[in-house]
């Protein structure tokens, strides 16, 4: 929330020289002075954006709500490369606008509002005081429920809904002030009344992510098994696709219920259970409270064996799991059925059996990936040290790559094994190790054990000296490290990679390498920072 403390006057921002007025899509002028006690949003937004093309109808809907008060207007502050795609763009817009050819008012009001991404709404009161710089957010949490859209109103909201969590049904979750029914696929409604008592779960998903559309039918065979037991249990899906034909496509598939596509409750809901990612499978016990936030993974693991959810259901499992890691060989780990080998530089088939006894690094990465190119020769580096002081290690490479020129274009320059590329046992070992991006390294013991997942890291951090990767070696590097803060700055320039942290060293690491790509389930694969720039190396 901005400092209410400051006031502007928008007749000074929003005018220039040569103009007094704002114009309308089909040509009128109005003038600047007609905003004088309104409140005024201010809106930056292009057309080239996907997430401003998302967000337009939603606040077209809500300032049509909200005309019928006389007091609230929005002006679009257009950040469109040529005239004819603000024109086009404005168009479906019933709001003001500053004129396109107005080039140095809106970038005055980008700068004077720090505006660094769009969509971005900032909301005035009626003293020109902002009192909203995240209306992009709010609006798209609370509507035209968020009116007038200042500090006290999103203060009761937020106070309403703790009231409603304290106070949660499965009734005060999904029926909204327009709707109190979800539908089922030949087109019923059912009342959300049907839904009490039941165990129901809430299925957060889009069709047009890859990890969703793999998911669906897993949930699916869990839902028929439970149906044919008569067990009391109801899926609902929270559709959070953008195109509707994705939403009936998927739909039609589903044996259970739904929101309507693009209801106002699916946004909300989103933000009500906090939601990080998807698929996620929220359940809501019998009494209408929350059981547990997302069982996918239980169910992509253990399949029925998760039903019913409970804690002492997820303790039951937490003991099987833990009872497989502690019998955990390397067979169990690589073989799948006839697959039972890994492919040398040449394609030769190797055994598993062959590598059994030795310690075993799983390299979990892909050409098209900036920070995997960039860890490629450190791991090349390190392998061939530690290979030297202890031949009974092997890395094998588990690809991402699209294709098979691409992997053997990039395999070419590692002096290891692989997994073949296209290999089945590639998902199997992401989701068993939980590999959300990559690079990423699993380094599994002598004894067949997984010893940690998080060998990259650690590889980063100590290179070859991170070997054998085990709680107590590592401890050992980190105690040293510690010592070495008080050595001489000679002795520390000796011993640079054993007593650095990768991230203080600036002259011999890039900001890349700190970037992790997160498998996320679609098109696109996310950056993002997986530790702090604390180097101030990237842009």
């Amino acid at each position: 929330m901005a400092n209410e403390d400051v006031s502007h006057d928008l007749s000074a921002l929003l005018s220039s020289e040569e103009r007094d007025f704002l114009i309308r899509n089909n040509g009128d002028q109005v003038k600047v002075s007609n905003l004088v006690g309104k409140i005024v949003g201010f809106y930056f937004s292009g057309s080239w954006c996907g997430p401003c093309r998302n967000f337009t109808p939603l606040l077209v809907e809500v300032y049509e709500q909200l005309s019928s008060k006389g007091d609230f207007e929005v002006v679009f502050i257009s950040s469109d490369r040529d005239d004819e795609s603000f024109n086009t763009y404005f168009s479906e817009m019933p709001w003001l606008a500053i004129p396109f050819s107005d080039t140095e008012t809106r970038k005055r009001l980008k700068e004077v509002f720090k505006v660094r991404g769009i969509p971005n709404l900032v909301i005035f009161d009626t003293n020109g005081k902002v009192s909203c710089d995240s209306g992009v957010s709010t609006v798209k949490e609370h509507g035209v429920d968020g009116y007038p859209f200042n500090l006290d109103r999103l203060n009761f909201l937020k106070e309403q809904e703790e009231n409603a969590k304290k106070n949660q049904t499965i009734s005060s979750i999904l029926v909204s002030s327009s709707r109190d029914y979800v539908i089922s696929n030949d087109g019923k409604t059912i009342p959300v009344l049907d839904l009490e008592g039941k165990l129901v779960g809430l299925y957060f998903s889009a069709h047009a992510r890859r990890m969703c559309r793999e998911f669906t039918p897993k949930l699916v065979e869990l839902y028929k098994t439970l149906t044919e037991k008569r067990e009391n249990f109801e899926v609902v899906l929270i559709s959070l696709d953008d195109e509707e034909e994705n939403f009936k496509e998927s739909f039609e598939t589903m044996p259970w219920l739904a929101l309507p596509f693009k209801d106002k409750s699916c946004e909300k809901l989103v933000r009500y259970f906090e939601l990080r990612t998807i698929p996620n499978l929220v359940i809501i016990g019998q009494d209408g409270k929350t059981l547990n936030p997302n069982v996918a993974e239980l169910i992509e693991d253990h399949g029925i064996e998760a039903y019913p959810f409970t804690p002492e259901k997820l303790e039951e499992l937490a003991a099987i799991e833990k009872a497989k890691l502690e019998s955990q060989t390397l067979e169990s780990v690589l073989v799948n059925g006839e697959n039972d080998f890994v492919i040398d530089k040449s394609g030769s088939k190797v055994p598993v059996s062959e590598l059994v006894g030795k310690n075993i690094l799983l390299y979990f990465s892909a050409q098209w990936c900036p920070p995997c190119r960039a860890f490629l020769p450190k791991l090349i580096e390190a392998y061939h040290t530690i290979k030297a002081k202890d031949n009974a290690f092997e890395v094998i490479f588990i690809s991402s790559d699209s294709d098979q020129s691409t992997f053997d274009e990039f395999y070419s320059e590692m002096p290891w094994l692989a997994l073949p590329f296209g290999d089945e046992r590639k998902q199997i070992l992401g989701r068993k190790f939980k590999i959300e991006g990559i690079p990423a390294a699993v380094a599994i013991g002598p004894s067949g054990r997984t010893i940690t997942k998080e060998a990259r890291m650690h590889l980063t951090a100590y290179g070859a000296d991170a070997f054998p990767f085990t709680e107590e070696h590592l401890k050992q590097l980190e105690e040293l490290e510690e010592k070495a803060k008080g050595w001489p700055e000679k002795v520390k320039h000796e011993l640079h990679w054993r007593t650095t942290k990768p991230y203080q060293l600036l002259q011999s690491e890039k900001a890349y390498s700190e970037i992790t790509y997160y498998l996320w389930p679609s098109r696109a694969w996310t950056p993002l920072l997986r530790r702090k720039d604390t180097a101030g190396l990237l842009p």
